[in-house]
């Protein structure tokens, strides 16, 4: 189980969650209270261990700006958060020609609660749609032969990541499992030490990506925190 760390803002935080066994740490450049500038970032990744991934996030779709935070930032890869843009994808993968892995981001759209039965009702018809939608968009980028790897996320209202809320898994399934095999499915939103195991086991992705729910504030993590999620994480791989 591949496992990514994300929101990290600072470098006693970033040590630790590659002390703790995660494969990638993840730098929010996009507004956010855990956003991080360039200069930041570029004077922690050198105190990384080499095979720590280095994954900066974005929600700008300007190909120049994100190649150059990138490069000055020595990140490994970029995930981007914002609507997906299969001609950005593309551009970037070309830009970096399999130097910098290219991550995109796609959204579960998070409903509130249903009130009645009737509501409830819509709300089924409406995750069975987001399932539809999100199949078709998995294959689209997959088809594109630009990346391996597709972030998926919960979205709620206009704020995507760090949410802290999970989407609804049972209703993903069938779309995770749809999933051709060029493309690894990294799986966000709403984790936490107490659920990854049961979310893993429900979509079985190849990667997960926890933010806010290792955090004992904004931009700062909890060791205990992390170390739980990593572990329960882990878990999952023994037969």
């Amino acid at each position: 189980m591949w496992i990514k760390i994300c929101g990290t803002t600072n470098l006693e935080d970033a040590q630790l969650g590659a002390a703790l066994g995660a494969d990638a740490i993840g730098f929010v450049f996009a507004a956010s209270k855990r956003q991080v500038t360039p200069r930041q970032v570029a004077a922690i990744v050198p105190h990384l261990p080499p095979h720590i991934e280095r994954v900066g996030v974005f929600d700008t779709q300007n190909a120049e700006e994100i190649a150059a935070i990138a490069l000055a930032a020595g990140l490994s890869a970029v995930q981007l958060h914002s609507a997906p843009d299969e001609g950005l994808v593309v551009r970037l993968a070309q830009r970096f020609a399999g130097t910098l892995r290219i991550v995109p981001t796609l959204h579960w759209q998070v409903a509130p609660p249903p009130l009645d039965p009737q509501q409830h009702q819509s709300t089924n018809r409406t995750q069975g749609s987001a399932a539809t939608l999100l199949a078709a968009q998995i294959q689209r980028i997959a088809s594109l032969g630009a990346t391996d790897r597709i972030l998926i996320d919960s979205k709620v209202g206009a704020a995507s990541g760090g949410t802290g809320v999970p989407f609804d898994w049972a209703a993903a399934r069938a779309a995770f499992a749809s999933a051709p095999g060029s493309v690894h499915l990294v799986l966000a939103g709403g984790l936490t030490p107490e659920n990854v195991a049961q979310a893993i086991a429900q979509l079985h992705p190849w990667g997960v990506d926890v933010s806010s729910g290792v955090e004992a504030a904004p931009g700062r993590k909890g060791p205990a925190l992390v170390e739980r999620f990593i572990a329960a994480a882990r878990a999952t791989d023994k037969p």
